[in-house]
């Protein structure tokens, strides 16, 4: 008597797994983008109401760039402890909760009209939306194994330019609505804006699944497709990577990640918190629709270098000169816009700026998601972006004095451009330190199973 027919493993297919990716990616990536276009809306509209803002109630300008920068030092406080209670509560509450509480605040912003209040909103701020960027990070890791990370992480950082693509004009359009029932526009702007988030927030509750095994809509066979090929890259991030909140949070390379993307983050926020006003310089016009139109335009080049080059990546594995490329790209259109004379050139410079250091993170990212698995993973991206995120408050402040110190308005992107060029030589650095090889370790095993299900297939 024949004995009877195994099933063929779950890896038998090699495109299974390409195929759950792609399932994967249609239902979490459109509204996770969502969120993270609210996100740093809510964080970076301030740009917009800078101008009219400080006219209203008096805020100088050293003022405001110290209410600019604190909240992050909000964010970075509590990063850590919301990245654990989410990876123990899940991400359906965690998320809701987050996004609840930070749309309330920046909708309260409209009645900061002190500078005591002005600071305290905007710390409270960043202590509401602590943990929601590296919750998505990590709820990514759960979801995208290591070969198609890259490029699921390129997909999400959309949300910065689409924020600014129709958020900018959406912004200058509130900000027209000056004294409109009784209120200054920059007031509409951020009542608005605060409460899509929460509206959203109380949405993600009960959209999103906290892992694979509790998403209904993947097959039993889509569901084990991913447990094999995200538990082999686990088991090489535990053989190769800290283990424990502890471990990761006092390891160097950890610390030297941090630096990395500290020096990104400067770069970033160095531009975004005064990119309206420096346009509207350029055009010689105020802040509103006209001006978040052309706002608008650098970020449209964003959004093309977030699709294409973490997918360039994916393809070839490629992820530190890239990146180190990439990076060193922004860092010179920084300083082309500081120098240009041309407000045609000052435009373009700060469209290269732009796609720089948006598409050179999601490239980063692959480091640290690499090196780190299971609740090291929760603690150290958390490090990672909490102590990064500094960088968003030292930079407008270091803008500010860099201004003052050098009498002259360009010296603040002279030397931001400077300190994103040293990101991109810390960002070569990481082969000296071996950062780049748990990360390659990772997607070998990922692409192993791959091929032992394709040879299986073919039998």
């Amino acid at each position: 008597m024949s004995s009877p027919a195994t099933s063929p493993p779950v890896q038998a297919s090699a495109s299974l797994l390409d195929r759950t990716v792609g399932k994967v990616q249609a239902r979490l990536l459109p509204f996770l983008l969502l969120m993270y276009v609210l996100a740093f809306l809510d964080r970076a509209n301030i740009g917009f109401a800078k101008k009219a803002f400080q006219v209203d109630t008096g805020i100088s300008d050293a003022a405001f760039a110290l209410g600019a920068g604190i909240f992050f030092i909000g964010y970075a406080l509590f990063e850590v402890p919301s990245n654990l209670i989410m990876h123990r509560v899940g991400a359906r509450a965690w998320m809701c909760r987050i996004m609840v509480t930070w749309g309330v605040i920046s909708a309260a912003m409209a009645f900061a009209h002190t500078e005591t209040m002005f600071y305290w909103l905007r710390f409270l701020l960043g202590v509401a939306e602590a943990g929601f960027f590296p919750g998505v990070i990590l709820y990514l890791t759960y979801w995208f194994p290591a070969q198609s990370r890259g490029r699921a992480m390129g997909l999400f950082y959309f949300g910065a330019p689409l924020a600014f693509i129709f958020g900018s004009p959406l912004s200058g359009l509130l900000l027209d609505l000056n004294g409109m029932g009784g209120l200054h526009g920059w007031q509409w702007m951020f009542l608005v804006e605060g409460l899509l988030a929460s509206v959203v927030g109380v949405w993600a509750f009960w959209y999103l699944d906290n892992r694979p095994n509790d998403a209904e809509w993947l097959s039993a066979e889509e569901k084990g497709a991913l447990a094999d090929a995200i538990g082999a890259e686990e088991a090489h991030k535990h053989a190769h990577g800290p283990k424990g909140v502890l471990a990761a949070l006092a390891n160097p390379r950890l610390l030297y990640l941090c630096a990395i993307y500290f020096l990104i983050q400067m770069s970033v926020y160095g531009v975004v918190f005064y990119l309206p006003t420096q346009v509207a310089g350029l055009l010689g016009k105020k802040i509103g629709f006209e001006v978040g139109l052309v706002t608008a335009i650098p970020w449209i080049c964003a959004l093309a270098a977030a699709y294409v080059i973490p997918r360039y990546s994916d393809r070839t594995g490629e992820r530190r000169v890239l990146a180190a490329l990439t990076l060193s790209a922004a860092g010179i259109g920084i300083a082309v816009s500081a120098a240009a004379g041309s407000p045609f050139v000052a435009l373009l410079a700060l469209c290269v700026a732009a796609a720089g250091f948006i598409a050179v993170q999601p490239l980063f990212w692959t480091f640290p998601t690499g090196y780190l698995g299971g609740i090291a993973a929760a603690s150290g991206i958390a490090m990672v972006n909490s102590l990064g995120a500094l960088g968003g408050f030292v930079a407008p402040n270091v803008k500010t004095w860099a201004e003052g110190f050098f009498a002259s308005g360009a010296a603040g992107l002279y030397v931001l451009a400077g300190t994103t060029l040293l990101g991109a030589l810390l960002i070569l650095g990481l082969k000296a330190l071996r950062l780049s090889e748990p990360a390659r370790l990772s997607r070998a095993a990922t692409d192993e199973l791959r091929a032992s299900g394709a040879a299986y297939s073919q039998h």
